[in-house]
């Protein structure tokens, strides 16, 4: 009778547990610690323009911008701030979520990269006809620099540009997508170096001079300045990670890689369980240590257009 208790209990236990945590699906368990691996700033061109600050694996600030447009490109300021650029603008919001500074695009422009410049500028791109690099002081509202860049298709506005960085030199480098290459610039336009990207959505200098870039075509790849690829990542070399919409990635203070992953919710929307990750992170040998997936409450990042690391 104990015995016959015993299996009757241990069989409806089974059955529960079946019931609470059915099989998996396949997908694998995410390396790293989730959340929890690293402090960071996040951003993502998403139906609704939202933004997060990301410490102890919770959200520790969020914003949402009510407007049109997408978020580009976005940064979280020593002093707290963010200023990010939304297609239509650039925009800057304090710690208190309120506008401090904004700059609207011109009509027949988009703006989709801008980053502070030393104390009181801002320098962003202008996608239109013609393109162009610009300097404003956020103070008096002066244009203190402005130079034209070559488009492939000065109709095609919305395709010029999405991404630019500064250099620790004072130039500029900048991803011609209509044009398929990486290009710097000095502050009067001068081209400086030219490097064949196909496909190109964004180019990030790197401390040893080389150059991080990211293609549609599915490949990210650090290049040095005679244009050889030193090394290379394509999602088919971590197969058991879904990446289909690459749009940037940073070298990390400790070597690795950090690869972002757009999601298109125009055509879908995603199952948290089985959606594509958001973000991993990549070993030189390209181990992947830690993978983003978090769509769904109490942390539903969104797609993923930016994230910044932050220092503990």
């Amino acid at each position: 009778m104990k015995n016959h208790l015993l299996l009757s209990a241990l069989g409806i236990a089974m059955v529960a547990a079946a019931t609470a945590a059915p099989q998996s699906s396949g997908i694998p368990a995410l390396p790293g610690k989730g959340l929890a691996q690293h402090d960071f700033f996040y951003a993502g061109e998403a139906k609704e323009e939202k933004m997060f600050i990301v410490r102890d694996g919770k959200i520790a600030w969020s914003y949402q911008h009510d407007g049109e447009g997408e978020i580009s490109d976005a940064v979280l300021q020593a002093n707290g701030n963010i200023l990010f650029a939304h297609q239509f603008g650039v925009t800057e919001v304090n710690p208190d979520k309120k506008v401090v500074w904004n700059h609207d695009a011109p009509p027949k422009t988009e703006i989709h990269t801008a980053q502070p410049y030393g104390r009181d500028s801002v320098w962003f791109i202008q996608n239109g006809n013609p393109a162009k690099f610009i300097v404003i002081n956020k103070i008096t509202g002066t244009t203190e620099n402005e130079f034209i860049l070559p488009v492939g298709n000065p109709n095609n506005t919305h395709g010029q540009f999405r991404n630019a960085c500064m250099t620790d030199s004072g130039t500029v480098i900048v991803a011609h997508m209509d044009l398929g290459k990486a290009a710097e610039y000095d502050f009067t336009g001068k081209e400086l170096w030219s490097v064949s990207v196909p496909g190109i959505w964004s180019a990030t200098p790197l401390k040893n001079g080389n150059v991080l870039v990211v293609s549609s075509r599915k490949f990210v790849r650090e290049i040095n300045r005679k244009g050889e690829i030193v090394w290379e990542w394509k999602p088919v070399d971590t197969p058991e990670f879904q990446m289909s919409s690459l749009q940037r990635a940073w070298r990390l203070p400790n070597g690795n890689t950090l690869i972002n992953n757009w999601f298109n919710q125009w055509s879908g929307k995603p199952d948290p369980s089985t959606a594509e990750v958001q973000a991993i992170e990549v070993t030189s040998e390209k181990k992947v240590i830690w993978a983003l997936r978090s769509w769904e409450a109490p942390v539903n990042l969104g797609p993923a257009t930016t994230i910044q690391v932050l220092p503990k």
